[in-house]
């Protein structure tokens, strides 16, 4: 039987869907396997490589009926609002079917790339390297539960390598950084600020962002690595397609931008004539609030990648571009 299928969980979603994208554009057969409940995901399905689509909690029945035919899984889904507070859900499918998803691939010797998260590094104390051996994941300090959820599969799968346990023939964590792009209208609050300061200057107003309490940070440049999610796509596909030595990577541009820049891009980009004011940072964020990420791309580069990311004024005109054209 040919392994023709691709397995894309979270293929409903925003990163999940624009990956299930560019299969399409290589020909690539994808099955969707998500939580089908959220009907605002119904425009991220209409991607005609779609073989099929499976409810997360039939994942692995599923799976093993078809196991002769999967090439490769991304596990991309999740719960991935920082602000989830429902551990046990966060448990559910963030921590016990990744880890299941981790047995079903080593069992059947299938490659795979999950999702990890930028979120695990928490506030930067220790760096952002995906270089670290497991007694510096150890000492990663998760800012929220989410956060906590991945470092936990990450401690997990990191253990067992260590110990010498079978593992997939190849497998990736990747840690995503802070991304935006199309796909993203479903995810409410968590929308990228691209997608909410585009909708705010559509609507007539006025753009705002925090203030900052940091005297080494002017307002509105508090730093963040944004990503688009096209190279997001292109280097998970590298990674699967190239097949470096296995473990975890940075997804980021390897360069930290402003909030401000964002906001200046989006007035460019939409020729709106609107303005600028910083409004006080919520009291309940204050202490807890991220100021700079920027991924260490050093292992990424080592490994062979040598593409190159969009930079927040090229990826934020690209954005607008697919809005305009309806993309949601």
């Amino acid at each position: 039987m040919t392994k023709d299928l691709t397995i894309v969980t979270g293929g409903a979603g925003f990163i999940g869907s624009n990956l299930v994208e560019e299969l399409a554009r290589r020909d690539r057969l994808a099955v969707v396997i998500d939580d089908f409940a959220d009907g605002d995901k119904s425009d991220n399905l209409t991607h005609s490589n779609i073989h099929a689509q499976v409810p997360w909690t039939a994942a692995f029945d599923w799976l093993d009926g078809h196991a002769d035919r999967v090439s490769q899984v991304f596990h991309l889904g999740a719960i991935s609002s920082t602000t989830a507070s429902d551990i046990r859900l966060l448990l559910d499918k963030n921590v016990h079917f990744s880890n299941a998803i981790w047995t079903w691939c080593t069992r059947h010797g299938t490659p795979l790339l999950y999702a990890s998260s930028a979120a695990t590094y928490g506030d930067g104390e220790r760096g952002f390297s995906d270089a670290m051996a497991l007694d510096q994941l150890k000492t990663l300090e998760p800012m929220n539960p989410y956060g906590r959820s991945k470092q936990l599969v990450d401690l997990r799968i990191m253990r067992s390598v260590a110990a010498g346990e079978p593992t997939p023939p190849v497998w990736y964590g990747v840690k995503f950084f802070n991304v935006y792009g199309p796909r993203e209208h479903h995810k409410g609050d968590m929308r990228s600020v691209a997608l909410k300061l585009y909708e705010k200057v559509q609507a007539g107003g006025t753009i705002e962002l925090f203030r900052s309490y940091r005297p080494e940070f002017a307002d509105g440049m508090q730093l963040r690595d944004f990503i688009h999610v096209s190279d997001c796509v292109d280097v998970m596909l590298w990674l699967m397609t190239r097949r470096p030595e296995s473990g975890i990577f940075n997804i980021g541009t390897g360069r930290a931008e402003s909030f401000l820049e964002i906001a200046n891009a989006i007035i460019a980009t939409t020729r709106a004539q609107t303005e600028i004011r910083f409004v006080d940072m919520p009291v309940a964020i204050r202490e807890r609030y991220q100021y700079f990420t920027e991924a260490d791309l050093g292992k990424l580069r080592a490994a062979g990648y040598n593409g190159r990311f969009r930079t927040v004024a090229e990826g934020v005109a690209d954005y607008v571009q697919a809005l305009a054209a309806g993309t949601r």
